[in-house]
């Protein structure tokens, strides 16, 4: 069974920065790709960033220049480095491994919580 624990959150100011992580278990298969979602209170979840195996990344347009996702090769660890973080970053952050092969699907991790105080 795959898991997928995510660590990193916390309380930060405005302008600060953040690096969350994320590690799938319970699974040799490479996932196809890695994302980072995230849910502020009352709001649906939404994208942030993925990364592709191969290094394919893609991010939303409201981290463009402020966040990085990296994945060290076909692992299944992926990391987001949030910098400049804005109130309107705050909520809790979510990490999906998919799969194509093996464990057929898409993962999600329990979220860690981002706090922006402004």
């Amino acid at each position: 069974q795959v898991q997928l624990v995510e660590s990193g959150g916390g309380l930060v100011e405005a302008g600060g920065s953040l690096r969350l992580s994320c590690s799938a278990s319970g699974t040799r298969v490479g996932a196809k790709t890695m994302a980072w979602y995230r849910q502020a209170p009352g709001k649906q979840r939404e994208f942030v960033a993925s990364v592709a195996n191969g290094d394919p990344t893609t991010y939303a347009d409201f981290v463009k220049g402020r966040f990085t996702i990296s994945r060290l090769g076909a692992k299944n660890t992926i990391w987001l480095q949030m910098s400049s973080l804005q109130p309107e970053d705050t909520g809790t952050y979510y990490c999906v491994a998919q799969f194509a092969v093996g464990p057929v699907g898409d993962h999600w991790g329990q979220g860690t919580q981002v706090t922006v105080s402004s």
